[in-house]
């Protein structure tokens, strides 16, 4: 059987109605679905500015009685005093998901840190079948400026790592508030759409900031069949 991932990003819980509404919306389509979800995958800017009560929301709405719910950090949830990388490993049923952890405190744009390069090499030998990386900052140019002046900022040793590892199915990532699929190290590189607001691309808005908070709440599935190849479907729906 197929394994079937819903993937969201950027929700950005700031105390506010709209915020709380969009992401509510997604996780209740996610959470109505009749057929076969096996996880549900947000990758990072959670909360809006890292607050216990943007957290405290954060965990009550990205929930799902039925399916796991896995995360990892972007560069607005910005937990301090700092610990050490967020790097956590999950196993999806044949499919090893590795959520890095890419935040440079205090800054917008992402960094993988020596020790969690290291962690993804010591998880990947050890990996047995397909995996997938997750991290918040996209690895490659998006054509978007305001997003590839803030994207990873090492992605030549990650491409090293994901070269050296077959076993690396696709990239997954967040933090470009756009739907986008490209290539990376010769893998698919998959983003989520932003949940709260989505980022134009330069000629579809002529100057100015270029976010829209209109558009509908969109996510991702990324279904994977038993030969280990990945299919990406985007899909739209109404926040009213």
């Amino acid at each position: 059987m197929s394994t079937v991932l819903a993937h969201l990003s950027d929700t950005h819980f700031d105390g506010g109605d709209r915020a709380s509404f969009r992401a509510r919306q997604a996780m209740d389509h996610l959470n109505s679905l009749p057929g076969h979800l096996d996880a549900i995958i947000v990758t990072g800017d959670i909360t809006d500015h890292g607050l216990p009560s943007e957290t405290e929301e954060a965990e009550k709405v990205l929930a799902s009685p039925t399916v796991p719910v896995y995360m990892c950090p972007g560069n607005h949830d910005g937990y301090t005093p700092y610990d050490g990388p967020l790097n956590r490993a999950f196993d999806i049923g044949g499919i090893r998901l590795l959520m890095a952890d890419s935040v440079l405190q205090g800054r917008d744009e992402g960094l993988l840190a020596p020790e969690t390069l290291q962690w993804l090499r010591t998880e990947l030998s050890a990996a047995a079948g397909p995996v997938l990386i997750g991290l918040h900052h996209p690895p490659a140019d998006l054509h978007q400026p305001f997003i590839d002046n803030i994207k990873l900022s090492n992605s030549d040793e990650l491409a090293a790592i994901v070269t050296a590892h077959p076993q690396v199915l696709a990239v997954l990532c967040g933090h470009a508030h756009m739907a986008a699929a490209t290539t990376f190290a010769g893998r698919p590189l998959l983003v989520a759409p932003g949940v709260t607001s989505t980022v134009l691309l330069p000629w579809e808005k002529d100057g100015g900031v270029p976010i829209d908070k209109g558009m509908p709440v969109m996510i991702a599935f990324h279904v994977i069949d038993d030969g280990g190849h990945i299919t990406t479907h985007f899909r739209a729906f109404p926040t009213d």
